[in-house]
């Protein structure tokens, strides 16, 4: 796939910057877009990064991705936000959660967005679907299908206590993929390679595949993290670092 990709705002700091809570979006926007684009390019996509750095207002940011989207034939427009508006900066014991938005019902956008959603609940985060909305510049203004992620709320303290960016990103690139993106492993000797007792594979003793989702201080929210994946299919050990 040809994949456009950008963290909707201006640099922290600057103007048009987006939300501020617990975590900045312009930030968090940015750590997820690059890993998506990382991840994405490891499987073999082309992806553009559209994001705008150097805007002069909200409009003007705007204009410039969407200007950077439509000079690449793409088969998707994926635009990268973080959430405001919870104003639980305290914990409720519950996340605000994750939802997209699409032009229309008959975006081809739509089952990439659903899967996404899907995927990032399946980290913990309530799933608050997917929705249409066609006064969105870059849903409106972009020649290939877009969404936009709303990731989860940066004024949420659960949202904010399960949220880590390359767990975020994974979830993107598998709903976009299907795949799980796979970290390449370093050569080892046969000292060093994985085996179970005794035995080897063939032509795996010297592969290593290692796929992480989060990373947590507290183990209670490691365990539930990993009751979250069981339950959505998905194998899960937690390994102590």
């Amino acid at each position: 796939m040809v994949i456009n990709v950008h963290a909707g705002h201006n640099p922290d700091g600057k103007v048009a910057c987006g939300a501020i809570g617990i975590i900045r979006e312009s930030t968090e926007a940015r750590n997820v877009k690059n890993e998506v684009i990382r991840q994405l390019k490891g499987l073999g996509h082309t992806v553009y990064d559209c994001t705008v750095d150097n805007g002069t207002s909200a409009n003007n940011v705007l204009c410039n991705i969407v200007g950077k989207c439509n000079s690449h034939a793409a088969d998707l427009d994926v635009s990268i936000h973080f959430n405001a508006g919870a104003k639980d900066m305290s914990g409720n014991g519950r996340t605000t959660g994750v939802e997209a938005y699409i032009y229309s019902d008959n975006s081809k956008a739509k089952p990439f967005a659903e899967k996404i959603v899907k995927a990032i609940a399946a980290l913990g985060f309530k799933n608050r679907g997917v929705k249409i909305n066609k006064k969105l510049y870059v849903l409106n203004h972009t020649k290939a299908p877009a969404m936009l992620i709303e990731c989860c709320f940066v004024d949420d303290k659960d949202d904010v206590a399960l949220y880590d960016f390359k767990s975020m990103a994974s979830a993107i690139v598998y709903g976009i993929t299907g795949q799980q993106y796979i970290e390449p492993s370093n050569n080892t000797s046969d000292d060093d390679a994985a085996t179970s007792g005794s035995e080897t594979s063939v032509g795996d003793k010297d592969s290593i595949y290692r796929v992480q989702v989060g990373a947590y201080r507290n183990k209670a929210n490691a365990i539930s993290l990993q009751e979250k994946l069981k339950a959505a299919g998905f194998d899960a050990a937690i390994v102590k670092a």
